[in-house]
């Protein structure tokens, strides 16, 4: 099969090389999945960058990515799978600590994946969508439980007042309509271009983070956060301590941490996603789409840091946009 590596620390996207090794065996608890899409985060070229070393990769070469959806081709024992069902699948062999995932060798035509990170994809959810759910999705539905956010009929029963930061990345647009679905008060910074976007996606407040309110991360309607969802780095607690509630709560990605983050991939978690995109409620934005072939271009993109919404490499043909 065609697979996408690096041999060693550093180098971007020029570092990349394509290669052709041995389709995978999947084994007990496991599935062989013929990818169809797989979506990029910031971690993975982090990883690259040595950001976790001497964790991963804990050997070279090292095949990246851990987001992928496509169609199950051949299956290990004591699995309810079974070939021909289309899945979404966090390629994880551990947990996701503070943006940090424990995972790769998948960047690839097939990949093995845990059944117990993978859920069925219904016809009504396209692999592109599914594919940008497991770290970005995921990481926004428990960050946001971590708040006290409830997911039950109708939501939470008092509605919090949320900050998003940087809520026009994979992440963040995630986290703007779950609170949202979790009967929230959403307010949410992003860059100027971005503003109408994250308003359309659900956001009660759009604050430009350059403007001196997007800088002082005021709601202007004077609202006190009971959490903020902070997904970028480089403001001061300083910044965040007058418009926190008294009992808020700064769940962060960076690594001044006041509220520890603990990402852990679940198939139900995961399940709860793929339903929400099913009924319309859902939505993966999707930044640009790349062919495997051009793989380098994705990851060059990612490494840039503008993207709005989620980066996703297209495995075999492209899916209808």
């Amino acid at each position: 099969m065609h697979a996408v590596q690096y041999e060693a620390y550093g180098g971007g996207a020029a570092a990349l090389k394509h290669v052709e090794i041995p389709i995978p065996i999947p084994k007990k608890g496991e599935l062989l999945v013929k990818l169809e899409a797989a979506s990029i985060n910031p971690i993975d070229w982090k990883i690259q960058k040595g950001v976790i070393w001497p964790f991963l990769p804990r050997k070279f070469p090292f095949r990246p990515v851990t987001d992928v959806a496509g169609e199950v081709v051949e299956v290990g024992s004591g699995v309810d799978f079974k070939p021909g069902d289309k899945v979404v699948s966090f390629l994880s062999s551990s947990f996701l600590i503070c943006g940090w995932t424990w995972a790769g060798r998948r960047f690839a035509e097939y990949a093995v994946a845990s059944a117990s990170k993978t859920a069925k994809r219904p016809a009504e959810v396209s692999a592109v969508e599914a594919a940008g759910l497991p770290v970005a999705g995921v990481t926004a539905l428990q960050t946001l439980k971590s708040a006290g956010i409830s997911f039950g009929s109708g939501g939470s029963e008092k509605a919090a007042n949320i900050l998003v930061t940087a809520a026009s990345g994979g992440v963040g647009l995630y986290a703007v309509q779950l609170a949202k679905l979790g009967n929230c008060h959403v307010t949410a910074t992003c860059g100027a271009r971005n503003l109408e976007l994250v308003k359309n996606v659900g956001a009660d407040e759009v604050l430009d983070y350059k403007t001196p309110g997007g800088a002082a991360l005021e709601s202007p309607s004077g609202k006190k956060y009971d959490a903020v969802i902070h997904c970028t780095t480089g403001i001061p607690w300083s910044t965040f301590e007058p418009n926190l509630a008294e009992s808020g709560k700064k769940i962060t990605f960076s690594k001044k941490q006041l509220v520890p983050l603990l990402v852990i991939p679940k198939r139900e978690d995961l399940e709860f996603l793929v339903g929400l995109v099913k009924e319309g409620k859902l939505k993966t934005v999707v930044d640009s789409r790349h062919p495997l072939s051009q793989a380098e271009a994705a990851w060059a993109k990612s490494i840039d840091g503008h993207a709005t919404g989620k980066i996703v490499v297209e495995i075999g043909p492209p899916e209808a946009e």
